[in-house]
């Protein structure tokens, strides 16, 4: 009974994605709902130099030269109404859209329980939609890093 405490480990449906619209005056945070899966990938766009030298014995060495990211996220097209969902239609109707220094956007990512979101300049790729005669029409889209993350607090009417 003496050992560590260890940690429970957390809900994978417990995380918020929000993409930043950039179209009003004032910028504004848009939930993207029906998430049902999603792959963060801390290593995507990694570049490194090697470094092995007959010094190295037979071994490998190498050295980090560059450190990327991506936030896959997928789930379900979503409407009310007739009304697209502000979020996935900001991704697929404006952001799609842009090109050059256009193309970089921002989104965020937190844990509910977390009291900080993680902030990313990214590019965005649209996902595919699609799905068979008794399936709900699936979503989703490809967040790429670009330069390092920040921080931003939670706040009540920033989002969840």
């Amino acid at each position: 009974m003496g050992g560590p405490t260890v940690g429970r480990p957390i809900d994978a449906r417990g995380w918020y994605f929000e993409v930043e619209d950039t179209t009003p005056t004032t910028p504004v945070w848009h939930r993207l709902p029906n998430i049902n899966s999603w792959t963060y990938n801390p290593s995507e766009n990694e570049e490194t130099a090697d470094t092995t030298t007959n010094d190295s014995e037979g071994y490998h060495e190498q050295d980090v030269m560059q450190r990327g990211a991506t936030l896959e996220v997928s789930g379900l097209y979503a409407v009310t109404g007739t009304l697209r969902d502000p979020g996935q239609d900001y991704v697929d109707n404006v952001w799609a859209y842009r090109f050059g220094s256009e193309s970089r956007g921002r989104m965020r990512y937190r844990h509910r329980t977390q009291t900080e979101w993680t902030v990313w300049e990214c590019t965005m790729s649209p996902g595919e939609n699609g799905g068979e005669h008794n399936a709900k029409v699936s979503w989703g889209a490809t967040f790429t890093r670009c330069g390092a993350p920040t921080t931003e607090a939670v706040v009540p009417d920033g989002g969840a």
